[in-house]
């Protein structure tokens, strides 16, 4: 048998690391860039130099953000380290600037204004479960059934940034809306059932743990997709979480109805529900749990956008 080419290499081991397919996908594109950079030479041919070569072109030619140049490092020492086995140190590649910008955050009222201007009820549903809790998009489409607690008040956030769970809010307003979302859910999964479907995407080492856990009521997604589709790792054909691309497009239309000039994107109300937390008085060490930051540093952004003026400072002349 052939040996396996180096990016199938690749992609069987980031799906051993159970990466999610956004990962996969990113990484393989990243390490595919990198490789063609080069004349397509072997990575196993190149080392240090190389990569900080191809770094700093990232960072002086194309100008990309700095995340995303920490991105393409990771994707390229994942190949060095976990297909390769060559352990690369000492790369001192000129990095990207880091642009210190402040969050958009608009005002409680311009929230509201936006979410009356959504005239879906599900995406309506999604923008405020993002502005009363502070999840990410992906962290809202990604909750299963099981991840809601109503008598606790609670939401389990699964899948975050940094791969850890946390706990964050259920807000009382919504409780009656999601219990009448679910039941529309349900029905529909139940429809999937009678079908010879109603299973669900689960990573490999539960799926493989639990066979039947997929087509249980606790696993299924609380926002689903409208169609069908065929898992591209799998090939089992089930029902996925909604696509983020369709709330990001009925925000922005939201936005613009409302007549709001600032740029508003789903990751806006996160910003809203950290400020306003603080507005309110609450501690900077709750906020930050409650966003999942590692650091309060990157919590403490929020204190410069208060209502009143930078670092929560009432001016004398006030």
């Amino acid at each position: 048998m052939a040996e396996k080419k180096l990016l199938d290499r690749a992609r069987d081991r980031i799906r051993v690391k159970q990466y999610s397919i956004r990962t996969e996908q990113t990484y393989l594109n990243w390490m595919k860039d990198f490789i063609l950079f080069h004349g397509k030479r072997h990575p196993a041919n190149m080392g240090v130099t190389e990569v900080e070569t191809y770094l700093t072109h990232l960072a002086v030619r194309r100008k990309v953000a700095p995340s995303t140049q920490n991105v393409a490092l990771q994707a390229i020492l994942f190949l060095y380290k976990e297909v390769l086995g060559i352990e690369l140190t000492g790369i001192n590649a000129l990095r990207a600037k880091k642009d210190k910008r402040l969050p958009v955050v608009l005002t409680k009222a311009e929230v509201h204004l936006v979410l009356e201007h959504m005239k879906d009820p599900t995406h309506r549903l999604q923008a405020k479960l993002l502005y009363g809790t502070g999840m990410r998009l992906l962290e809202c489409l990604r909750l299963r059934v099981k991840d809601l607690d109503f008598n606790q008040n609670h939401i389990v956030v699964r899948d975050t940034k940094g791969n850890e769970d946390r706990v964050t809010l259920l807000p009382d307003r919504l409780k009656p809306i999601l219990q009448e979302h679910l039941r529309y859910v349900n029905a529909l999964h139940q429809s999937d059932l009678r079908a010879g479907y109603g299973t669900v995407y689960l990573p490999y080492a539960l799926a493989r743990k639990y066979p039947n856990a997929s087509q249980e009521w606790g696993w299924q997604y609380v926002f689903p997709a409208a169609n069908l589709s065929v898992d591209p790792r799998s090939g089992i054909k089930h029902r996925h979480h909604a696509d983020d691309s369709s709330l990001q497009r009925a925000v922005r239309a939201a936005a613009r109805a409302s007549g709001i000039a600032k740029p508003v994107t789903p990751h806006t109300f996160r910003h809203c529900f950290a400020t306003h937390l603080l507005e309110a008085g609450y501690d900077i060490r709750t906020v930050q749990e409650l966003l999942g930051h590692k650091n309060v540093k990157t919590t403490m952004i929020y204190t410069h956008v208060l209502q009143k003026g930078p670092l929560g400072v009432r001016s004398p002349l006030d």
